[in-house]
């Protein structure tokens, strides 16, 4: 994973251009948008980086409620973080009790999940949301439990470790389809669902997270099923250039926030 740490050092220590123009973004918004008028100039203000302090020996993100906050194995989030804005999207689910945590998106995510899941309705295209925000404490069950049924070792591969899991962020959801059996495999990629997912979700501001063939970049196995929210324009520059969420931060010019 050497690789990955190079690119994650660029991420934390790219210098500013003060020459260059900055990213515009909405009037009042906490939550922020690349302009669509900039996306060939890939700039983004200072802001919207990871801002990360060492805390026993880990990186733990301080400006949590960042869109466009960058979670991995390296880069974690607070035990303590949970989105103050979280709300229930108006989407199929796999589960009938909507009031369980993993019912829940931040607000910009969930009205842009739920235009998507409108549109794919639209299209013929049935999908399922099938869990969405998760709790630091709900993760150190699911990492805990992963780690006695197949060791340390390969639990490392499959679930992320407490604080390092975007769910924590409340931008990601994990979607199946009746076709896969509602389930979140490798097969999902192939029906129809997951490969109209892979083709529009941008346009929501969506990104698949974990390609497939981009392991070492990302750290985790090939994901289909799990879509990170990070505005349209953000996704529109990933989805176009093939990137991950790591590339993007690799190649994106750090500026001086606007005043």
């Amino acid at each position: 994973m050497d690789f990955l740490k190079d690119k994650l050092s660029i991420v934390e220590n790219g210098p500013f251009h003060e020459n260059d123009s900055s990213v515009e973004l909405p009037e009042g918004s906490g939550l922020g948008q690349a302009s669509e008028d900039n996306l060939d100039e890939l700039h983004l203000e200072a802001s919207f980086f990871n801002e990360t302090i060492t805390v026993d020996g880990k990186e733990v993100i301080q400006n949590a409620s960042n869109t466009f906050v960058l979670v991995n194995k390296f880069i974690g989030l607070p035990s303590n973080y949970s989105p103050d804005d979280l709300v229930t999207p108006d989407v199929p689910f796999s589960f009938e009790n909507k009031n369980l945590e993993k019912s829940k998106l931040r607000s910009e995510a969930a009205d842009a999940l739920e235009r998507m899941f409108a549109e794919a309705e639209h299209s013929g295209i049935d999908l399922y949301a099938i869990s969405g925000y998760r709790s630091y404490e709900r993760q150190n069950q699911l990492y805990n439990a992963e780690i006695q049924k197949v060791g340390e070792e390969q639990a490392a591969e499959v679930v992320a470790t407490p604080g390092n899991s975007e769910h924590q962020t409340g931008l990601a959801m994990d979607i199946s389809s009746l076709s896969a059996g509602l389930k979140l495999n490798e097969e999902f990629g192939e029906t129809t669902e997951g490969k109209w997912l892979v083709e529009n979700s941008y346009k929501y501001g969506f990104i698949l997270r974990y390609p497939e063939g981009k392991e070492q970049i990302t750290g985790y196995m090939y994901e289909p099923w799990h879509f990170r929210y990070v505005g349209e324009a953000i996704a529109t520059i990933i989805y176009e250039r093939d990137w991950t969420l790591e590339e993007y931060f690799e190649n994106v010019t750090k500026t001086k926030d606007s005043v």
